[in-house]
């Protein structure tokens, strides 16, 4: 794994549960990383939804001092620049769609500094309306590239149903990643897939699940 991992997506890929993941994963591994709320579009579901559980396990979070607030402000209150600098792994969880893209293109450039050591990834579920098709995924995915101004370096298949997830539900959405992969000339990192799934598949990446709609919630 690279220093920095920016992660996109459409809205309700799972991108922000793939982020707390992967941030998690490190801290247990005695890893020193911060975890980046880049929504700033202000949408249900954020990484500074897990303020707490990131304190606990030794995760430092940076986000807007509007998140979690009744305030629609996009605005960026944290240092991203000196985040790259410093020592230890750097997540950014970049808000759903081209929309929340568009504060990462301010930092473009110093991001470019990092080019070796940085992975962007584009998070897809194939069961989320509007990206079923994998023209619709790869259209939305150029979107963001152009107001972030940033080229993806791998493709994350995410496809869930949410609770109803089965194994022949990840199964069959392989192919689909694939396809998506190949037509965007960019590795498949691997599909995710709930610890408690037993899937038949390549390259699966074990998680938990963290972001639940309120009527999921315990």
């Amino acid at each position: 794994m690279k220093k920095i991992t920016i992660i996109t997506g459409h809205y309700g890929t799972g991108k922000t549960n793939y982020a707390v993941n992967m941030a998690l994963e490190l801290a247990e591994k005695g890893e020193k990383v911060t975890i980046v709320d880049f929504d700033i579009v202000n949408p249900y579901f954020r990484t500074a939804d897990f303020k707490e559980l990131f304190a606990e396990k030794g995760v430092t979070l940076a986000a807007s001092v509007y998140a979690n607030t009744s305030l629609d402000i996009p605005a960026i209150t944290f240092d991203l620049e000196r985040m790259a600098y410093e020592p230890g792994y750097l997540i950014i969880d970049v808000g759903g769609d081209d929309a929340g893209a568009i504060g990462l293109g301010r930092y473009a450039d110093a991001l470019s500094e990092y080019n070796e050591q940085l992975d962007m990834l584009y998070v897809i579920n194939c069961y989320r309306y509007l990206t079923e098709a994998p023209e619709e995924t790869l259209k939305l995915m150029y979107e963001i590239e152009q107001v972030s101004r940033m080229k993806h370096t791998g493709i994350v298949n995410n496809s869930n149903l949410g609770r109803e997830t089965t194994a022949e539900t990840v199964e069959k959405s392989v192919e689909y990643a694939k396809r998506v992969a190949k037509s965007a000339g960019l590795p498949l990192i691997g599909t995710a897939c709930r610890r408690d799934i037993n899937a038949d598949i390549p390259d699966r990446i074990p998680v938990d699940v963290y972001v639940k709609p309120v009527w999921e919630q315990d």
